[in-house]
C-alpha cells in the first residue's frame, strides 16, 4: 500500500498529476469527489474532470464523509481523493469537528488497501488573510497537510504543472 499527498496552488497541475499517478497503477480506479456544485462555475469544473476521465474511473461523491468513502472502496483498487481543500472547507461550513475529521481521515489513510492518492491545495504561501474564517482556513488546511504529509510515504508539490519530489 502506497500513499501519497500531491500539494499545489489554485492552477498548478496537482489534479491531473494525481490522476497520472493513479492511471500508472492497474484499473479499475476511484475517483472520490469533495466539490459540492453550488453554482454554474463549479459545475463546469466538475463537469470538465469527469470529461478528462476514462470510464475505467468509479466516481463516489464525499463532501463531508471523506473517511467513511475512503474505507469503504473495494480491498486493492487504486484511489483518488480530489480535494481535500474542499472537503475541509465543506467541514468548516457545517461547523463539524475538523480536529475529529482530521484524525478519521488520517485513519482511514493508514488502512488503505490500495493506492491512495490525495490532493490538496497548498494556500500558506501567501500573505496572512485579513479575516478570522480565511485565517482559521489557512491554518486549518496546514495542520491537515502537516499530519498528512508526516504519515505517507511520498508527498509531491506541483508547480507550474511540474510535479517536484518533496518526499
Amino acid at each position: 500500500m502506497s500513499v501519497t499527498l500531491v500539494l499545489g496552488g489554485a492552477r498548478s497541475g496537482k489534479s491531473r498529476h494525481a490522476e497520472q499517478l493513479i492511471e500508472a497503477c492497474p484499473g479499475p480506479w476511484t475517483y472520490i469527489a469533495t466539490a459540492q456544485p453550488f453554482d454554474d462555475e463549479m459545475r463546469e469544473r466538475i463537469a470538465l474532470h469527469r470529461v478528462r476521465r476514462s470510464a475505467r474511473w468509479t466516481t463516489i461523491d464525499a463532501p463531508i464523509e471523506l473517511p467513511q468513502a475512503v474505507r469503504a472502496v473495494p480491498s486493492g483498487r487504486a484511489v483518488l481523493v480530489d480535494c481535500l481543500t474542499l472537503w475541509l472547507t465543506n467541514l468548516m461550513l457545517s461547523d463539524a469537528d475538523v480536529a475529529k475529521a482530521r484524525a478519521e481521515l488520517l485513519g482511514a489513510c493508514r488502512g488503505a488497501s490500495g493506492p491512495l492518492v490525495l490532493v490538496s491545495g497548498e494556500v500558506g504561501l501567501g500573505i496572512v488573510p485579513e479575516n478570522a474564517l480565511a485565517r482559521r482556513f489557512r491554518d486549518e488546511l496546514g495542520a491537515l497537510n502537516q499530519a498528512l504529509a508526516q504519515e505517507v510515504e511520498h508527498v509531491v508539490l506541483t508547480v507550474a504543472g511540474m510535479p517536484l519530489k518533496v518526499k
